[in-house]
């Protein structure tokens, strides 16, 4: 059985896969030379596969062959198409809200914003499980619950409501977890607490901020695991990242859609109480015992 998910798109669904999708997806099955030059474009994905073919070649000791071939492996009929797609992908990264309302306006002439956003948002839905490794998601689990280990989250500007929602339930699961503010004058502070081996969960979609990037340079400085919540283009926290997991986010509208990466969100907590549900029963209990205590909800 394979590692990923399996899920049939039906006709209407958006099937646009990135490069790197296709590179981490077909990783096994390559030589050693062409994961070299996997290596080499994911390295500062996409604008690393950018340069002239011989630039790349010599950037991944690899021959200008093994380039051509890789790319034909990809689907491709030559370097120039494949180049194509990463700077399609690179402008896609860098979209404001202004452009992405333009490009979804005329899309579906006619149609109700509810079905057309709705179609969109199960399409993100089917093709991030698709693109789910289950073996990452395992492991990212074992992170998270692993008592040991500190556990930091942070997000970014549009991203920090999810990083609040994870935030709020692992509160609950376990102990010793904290919400970095990601603000540039704030979160040095939160480096003192971080040791090697902690855990550090990001959020980061595009526009990817600068201020998160930093916090996670610092932070991987102290050697800790950084699991990464992203879209498909991959914010450059990637890069430093021991666990990534992408959703997809495009809808018609200006702004991008984190129903997917809720969604994962919300199954690694679910799963990660039950790893631990003992210590988490007890820590329910006693919340609950405060929250009766205070009178914090209405009882009929």
């Amino acid at each position: 059985m394979s590692k990923y998910f399996h899920i049939k798109l039906t006709v209407g669904d958006r099937l646009m896969t990135t490069i790197a999708d296709k590179l981490r997806k077909t990783r096994l099955e390559l030589t050693r030379s062409e994961q070299l030059f996997a290596e080499a474009v994911l390295e500062n994905y996409p604008a690393s596969g950018l340069g002239p073919i011989t630039t790349l070649a010599n950037r991944a000791s690899v021959s200008t062959a093994t380039i051509v071939r890789l790319v034909k492996k990809l689907g491709f009929e030559g370097y120039s198409e494949f180049q194509s797609q990463l700077r399609d992908e690179l402008g896609d990264q860098l979209l404001g809200p202004i452009t992405k309302h333009d490009r979804w306006i005329n899309a579906f002439p006619g149609e109700h914003i509810l079905n057309r956003y709705t179609e969109s948002v199960i399409s993100n839905i089917k093709q991030s499980l698709g693109d789910l490794d289950v073996q990452s998601f395992n492991l990212a689990c074992d992170y998270i619950t692993d008592s040991k280990r500190s556990l930091f989250v942070v997000g970014g500007r549009i991203t920090r409501v999810l990083a609040d929602h994870f935030f709020l339930h692992m509160q609950v699961v376990r102990s010793h977890v904290t919400l970095v503010n990601s603000n540039s004058n704030a979160w040095p502070h939160y480096l003192l607490d971080i040791k090697k081996g902690d855990v550090l969960v990001v959020f980061d979609i595009r526009r990817y901020e600068t201020s998160t990037l930093r916090l996670v340079e610092f932070a991987k400085e102290r050697n800790v695991e950084v699991i990464l919540f992203t879209d498909q283009w991959q914010s450059p926290v990637a890069a430093h990242s021991s666990i990534i997991f992408t959703s997809r986010i495009e809808v018609p509208s200006a702004w991008d859609s984190l129903v997917p990466c809720l969604l994962l969100n919300e199954a690694i907590i679910a799963n990660a109480q039950e790893m631990i549900w003992g210590t988490t029963r007890d820590r329910m209990e006693e919340l609950e015992d405060m929250f009766d205590r205070t009178k914090f909800f209405k009882k009929f």
